[in-house]
Formats: C-alpha cells, structure tokens, sequence
C-alpha cells in the first residue's frame, strides 16, 4: 500500500515539474521573441539613421529639401509641451491622489471614481484627442498651439498618474501618520511633512513615466490638427507646435514619395529614443536617491 502510495506521488511530482518546465520554456520564449523584435528593429532604425544625424539636422529648420531638413522646431516642441503636461499633470494627478486617499469618504461614489480611473487608463489616446479637440481647441478657441496640445496630452496620462501617486501613498508605512497625529499634527501637516515626502520616490517615478508615454502619442495630436509643416520656432505655450512624434509620422507618409524622408523619419526616432532613456534614467536614479527603508 505504501509502495503504490508512493508511486502515485512521484507520478504527481514529475507531472508538476513537467508543467513547470513548459510553463518556463514558453515564457522564455516569450521572452525572446520580444527582445529580438526589439533588436531587429533598433538595429533596422539605427542603420537606416547613420550619416544623418548631425549638427545640422540637430539644430536646422524644416525642409521640403530632405538635405536640409533639421528637427530642432521639434524639439523645442516637444519641451514646450512637456513644460505645460508636467505640471498640469503633477497638481492635478497627485491632488487627485491626495483626496481619495485621504479625505474622501469609502463608500459606492468612491469606488465609483476608483473604477472609472482605472478604466480610463485603458481608453485609446485617440478618444483623448477627440476630447481635447472638443474642449480645448473648439469649445475654449485655443486653436492648435501648445497650450491646448499640453492640456490634451495632460488628459491622456492622468489616469496613469492618480493611480501611480495612490500606490505610492498606500506604501508609506501607517505608523509614521499615527505618530505625527499624536504629537498634534493636523491631517494637512501630516500629508505635507510626512507622507508626501515618503510617497515621492513613487510619485515621481510615476510623473516621468507617463511623461515617457506623453512625449511618444501621436493620435490625439493629429485629431486636434497639430502641423508637420513649415512653422516657426514655438517660443511659448501660446505659439503653434510641432513635436518629434508627428515629424516621425509625416516624414514616414511622405517617404513613399521622397525615398530619403524615410531616413530622416530614423533619424528622428534615434532622437526620441535617445529623449526617452534620459527620461526612464532619471527616474530610476530618482527613485533609488530618495527610496527609504521603514
């Protein structure tokens, strides 16, 4: 009896690790598949970019003239619209934060927003566009200028921002906001001095990460009629824009005709990825500097 016992739980135990060794073998090919994707098409973009990106393309106009087209229009686009997305987004999207965790009631209205949120996070970028485009460039007369180009991205990445700063709020140990209401603090005195300092590695981590997201849409840009043509330097946030995704976008429609417009399109990806390690590597320096240990 114990013999058969014993049989059966060795035939249990290999068909477990059976499953585990296919389980393993397909995320690790997974795994793969996605890193070589990504390889192919990095090494595709770099190869198609070198000889194109110098000086000159750097810090030129654009330029019907492949030869003599440059990016920095769009680059200073894309910092102008950063500078309007960064703070929209960082007062509304942790204040939001703030209220449900601390100061708004449990209840079904509660769980209401919460849902709606997370649900918003999952809204294609181009329904966004529709809004800003409903919103702030018809309804609010703003035209196609930063401003309304900021408030629309803004609207894009909060979602992803309220739930960032409520995660980091919910990580901050109870007992450091018990012991400042002990010693008299208010529940403001408390946020301000306790947790939010606590919370910001996370907050911050979560700020530039969708920041990542908002510097690469292009969808709602395109609804709300951003141009890829010849415009002026943008000098503020009231002045017409282009950004680096919308002149990857026009140049690689307009590579069909002029065969050389598809290595500016690579040329200004290799930028873009270039903006958006700097970004993702300030966050991680960010949240390793100021991360604590309770």
């Amino acid at each position: 009896m114990k013999y058969v016992d014993s049989v059966q739980v060795q035939k249990k135990m290999n068909t477990r690790l059976l499953r585990n060794n296919i389980a393993k073998t397909i995320f690790f090919l997974s795994t793969t598949f996605g890193v070589i994707v990504l390889a192919v098409l990095i090494a595709r973009v770099f190869s198609q970019s070198i000889g194109w990106i110098d000086y000159d393309f750097l810090t030129g106009r654009l330029s019907t003239n492949a030869d003599r087209a440059g990016i920095m229009g769009a680059i200073l686009g894309t910092l102008w619209l950063m500078a309007v997305v960064a703070p929209v987004t960082m007062l509304i999207g942790v204040g939001t934060a703030i209220y449900l965790e601390a100061y708004a009631k449990r209840g079904k209205i509660h769980s209401f927003i919460q849902t709606n949120i997370r649900n918003l996070a999952g809204v294609p970028s181009i329904v966004f566009g529709i809004l800003g485009l409903t919103i702030f460039v018809r309804a609010m007369d703003l035209g196609n200028i930063v401003l309304a180009g900021g408030l629309t991205m803004s609207l894009l990445v909060l979602p992803i921002v309220v739930v960032a700063s409520q995660e980091a709020l919910r990580s901050v140990p109870q007992h450091l906001s018990e012991a400042s209401y002990a010693m008299g603090a208010t529940k403001w005195q408390t946020i301000k001095n306790v947790v939010l300092p606590a919370a910001l590695p996370g907050i911050l981590t979560g700020l530039i990460l969708s920041l990542s997201r908002a510097i690469g849409e292009t969808a709602p840009l395109v609804v709300i009629g951003i141009p890829a043509l010849l415009v002026p330097f943008p000098g503020g946030i009231m002045d017409r824009f282009t950004i680096l995704p919308m002149q990857i976008y026009y140049w690689t429609i307009d590579s069909v005709l002029v065969a050389e417009y598809a290595n500016l399109a690579a040329a200004t990806i290799v930028v873009l990825l270039i903006v958006l390690f700097l970004m993702n590597s300030v966050a991680i320096i960010i949240r390793n500097k100021f991360q604590r240990r309770y």
